[in-house]
C-alpha cells in the first residue's frame, strides 16, 4: 500500500460513514475514467503497450490502494490454472474441469470471507466472481474452437477461438482495470476484438453518415459523452445509497423500534431496505459500464433504426426496468445481466445433449452453479429457493390469469387491464422485498427473524398459490379461457431459460425428474436387471472391473 494513502479516506469515512475500503473501492472507479481516457490515446498499432498499461493500473488498485497481496496470488492462481487446463488437456471434459478448479477455487475464498465477517472490508472475492466468469467462459471458447464449425450453434462459432491468445493479451483480459473488481464480465473474443479495434469496422451497407466519429487516426469512437452520463448517473445513486442507508438499514429491521410499527409500514421498510441495498449496485455498475464506455469496449455498432452508435454492450443493470417491474422474471432479467447471460450461455445450454431441450438437469446444474457463485451464507439459499418459487406463480398467472384481461387474440388490453397491471406490480415488488431481505441479512437467524416480523406473508402467499393452482381451478381456468377466446388465434410463448439459475418451473422440473427415474427403473427392469441399493461387494466389483484389478 503507498504510504500515507488511507489518511483522506479516514476523514472521508468519518464525514459520510462509509468504510475506508468502500469509499477506496469507488475512488478506483472514479480514477478508472482518467486512466480509460489515457488508454484509449495509445496508439492502436500498439496493443502490448494497452496490455502493459492495463496490468500497470489494475496491480496499483491491487496493491496501491488495497494492499491486496494475496489477492494477486489468488488472480494468478485462478488464471493461471485455467490457462494450462485450456493448453493442455485436450477432449471434452477439459471445459468442466477448468469450471471445477476456477469454482473450488472461488469457494475456498468465500468461505474464508464468510468466517472472516467483514463485509465492509474489500476483499479479493469481488474481482475473483468477474475473473470466474470470464475464465470458465474462456476455457469454453478454447474448446469451441477445435470442434468442427457445423457441430457449433451461431454463439459458439462467433466466440470460438481457434488459437490461445498470447500470455500478455491473457493477462490484459484477466486484469481489464475498469471491470476488475465489480464487471461487468466479457468473453476473450471482445476483448481480442477491442484490442485490435476490429470491433469498430463499419459494415459494408451502413449509411456513411452513420459513421461513428473518431478523432485523429485513432479508431475508436468519440464515446466521453455517454460515458460522463453514465458516470453521473452513477454516482447519483451512490449518494442517494450514501443517504438512503442511514434511514433504511439492517439494523433498524432488526431491532426493537421496528416492531413498534404497524404491518403496513413494516413492508415499506422492507421495501425501503432493498431499494436502498439496490442503489449501492446500481451506482458501482453504471460507474464500472462508464468506464468501459470510455476505453471503447462498450461499443456495440450503429443501431440501424437509430443511426446512432449504442454503447450498452456490457450494460450489466435497468433500474427502471426493476422498479417498475410487473413480474418475476421482468424484476430477474434486468439485474446482474451479464451473470444471466453467463448462466445460460456457459452452463444451462452446455449441460443439455446436442437435439435436446434444457430440462430438470440443466435447471439444476444453473441454479447450483449461481448459488455457490454467490457464496455460501444461508441469506443466499433462502432467496433463491423462494424466489424459484415465485417464478413459477407467475408463470402460471401470466398464462390463466392475464389472458382474461386481453382481447381473444391477446394482442390488445381490455380496459380492465390496468387493474391487473397495478395489483401484479404491488404484488411483485411486495414479495420480491420480503424473498430478497436474506440476501441483505446473510444469516439465518437474522432472516427467518426478519421474515417471521411479518408473518411470513410471501411464504404464506406463495404456499396458497401454489396450492390454487394445483387445485381443480387451474383446469376450470383453462376451460373458461378456451370458452372465452375460441378459436381466436394465441401468441407462442417464448422458451423460458433461468435467471440468474433459478428455475423458471420448479414443479415442472421435479416432474420431470421423477419422469427420468421412472423411465431408467422400467428400461432396467426389460432388460432384466435388478432394482436396488447396491451392497458394499456390488460396488466393489463395479469399481474393480472398472480398474481391471482387485482392490
Amino acid at each position: 500500500m503507498l504510504p500515507y494513502i488511507n489518511i483522506p479516506f479516514q476523514y472521508a469515512s468519518s464525514a459520510t460513514g462509509a468504510s475506508v475500503d468502500e469509499l477506496k473501492l469507488i475512488t478506483s472507479f472514479l480514477l478508472s475514467y482518467p486512466f480509460a481516457g489515457v488508454l484509449k490515446r495509445i496508439p492502436d498499432a500498439k496493443p502490448y503497450q494497452k496490455n502493459c498499461f492495463i496490468i500497470v493500473v489494475s496491480l496499483f488498485y491491487l496493491v496501491g490502494l488495497f494492499d491486496l497481496w494475496l489477492g494477486i496470488r489468488t488472480l494468478f492462481i485462478s488464471s493461471a490454472g485455467a490457462y494450462l487446463i485450456a493448453s493442455y488437456v485436450d477432449g471434452p471434459f477439459m471445459p468442466w474441469i477448468g469450471f471445477i478448479f476456477v469454482m473450488g477455487h472461488m469457494s475456498v475464498n468465500h468461505t474464508y470471507r464468510q468466517f472472516a465477517n467483514a463485509p465492509s472490508k474489500v476483499d479479493i472475492t469481488g474481482a475473483q466472481m468477474v475473473l470466474a466468469m470470464k475464465l470458465t467462459a474462456f476455457c469454453w471458447n478454447v474448446q469451441d474452437g477445435r470442434l468442427p464449425q457445423k457441430d457449433l450453434a451461431d454463439f459458439q462459432r462467433e466466440r470460438a477461438l481457434r488459437q490461445l491468445p498470447s500470455l500478455l493479451d491473457f493477462a490484459g483480459y484477466v486484469l481489464f482495470f475498469p471491470s476488475l473488481f465489480a464487471g461487468p464480465s466479457f468473453d476473450f473474443v471482445d476483448y481480442r476484438r477491442w484490442i485490435e479495434t476490429t470491433m469498430f469496422e463499419i459494415p459494408a451497407g451502413t449509411d456513411p453518415s452513420a459513421a461513428p466519429k473518431t478523432r485523429k487516426k485513432r479508431k475508436i469512437p468519440r464515446s466521453s459523452t455517454p460515458a460522463i452520463i453514465k458516470a453521473v448517473i452513477g454516482l447519483a445513486w451512490i449518494l442517494s445509497f450514501l443517504k438512503f442507508s442511514r434511514w433504511y438499514n439492517s439494523s433498524l429491521v432488526l431491532g426493537d423500534q421496528y416492531m413498534q410499527y404497524g404491518f403496513l409500514r413494516r413492508v415499506w421498510v422492507l421495501e425501503m431496505l432493498g431499494f436502498s441495498t439496490r442503489m449501492k449496485y446500481y451506482g458501482v455498475w453504471y460507474l464500472t459500464e462508464g468506464a468501459c464506455i470510455l476505453s471503447g469496449l462498450g461499443y456495440k455498432g450503429v443501431n440501424p433504426k437509430t443511426n446512432k452508435v449504442d454503447w450498452d454492450r456490457l450494460q450489466n443493470v435497468n433500474p427502471w426496468g426493476i422498479e417498475s417491474a410487473q413480474n418475476s422474471r421482468a424484476y430477474l432479467e434486468n439485474w446482474n445481466m451479464n451473470t444471466n447471460h453467463w448462466l445460460r450461455n456457459y452452463m444451462y445450454l452446455r449441460v443439455t445433449p446436442k437435439g435436446k431441450k434444457p430440462g430438470f438437469r440443466a435447471s439444476l446444474a444453473t441454479f447450483v452453479t449461481s448459488a455457490f457463485w454467490h457464496g455460501f451464507y444461508p441469506g443466499y439459499y433462502l432467496t433463491f429457493v423462494l424466489a424459484a418459487f415465485l417464478q413459477t406463480i407467475a408463470k402460471n398467472f401470466r398464462r390463466h390469469i392475464r389472458p382474461f384481461f386481453l382481447t381473444p387474440d391477446g394482442q390488445r388490453p381490455t380496459p380492465y387491464k390496468i387493474y391487473y397491471d397495478v395489483l401484479s406490480y404491488l404484488a411483485t415488488q411486495t414479495a420480491f422485498c420480503f424473498t430478497t431481505a436474506p440476501f441483505v441479512l446473510l444469516t439465518l437467524p437474522d432472516s427467518l427473524l426478519v421474515w417471521i416480523r411479518v408473518y411470513m406473508y410471501a411464504v404464506l402467499g406463495a404456499a396458497a398459490s401454489m396450492a390454487f393452482f394445483a387445485s381443480p381451478a387451474k383446469p376450470w381456468l383453462i376451460k373458461k379461457l378456451r370458452e372465452r377466446n375460441q378459436n381466436a388465434l394465441q401468441p407462442k410463448e417464448k422458451a423460458e431459460h433461468p435467471l440468474m439459475g433459478l428455475p423458471s418451473d420448479p414443479a415442472g422440473d421435479i416432474d420431470e425428474a421423477v419422469k427420468e427415474i421412472k423411465e431408467e427403473v422400467e428400461a432396467r427392469r426389460r432388460r432384466g436387471q435388478s432394482i436396488g441399493v447396491p451392497t458394499g461387494r456390488d460396488m466393489k466389483v463395479a469399481v474393480e472391473d472398472k480398474l481391471g484389478k482387485k482392490i
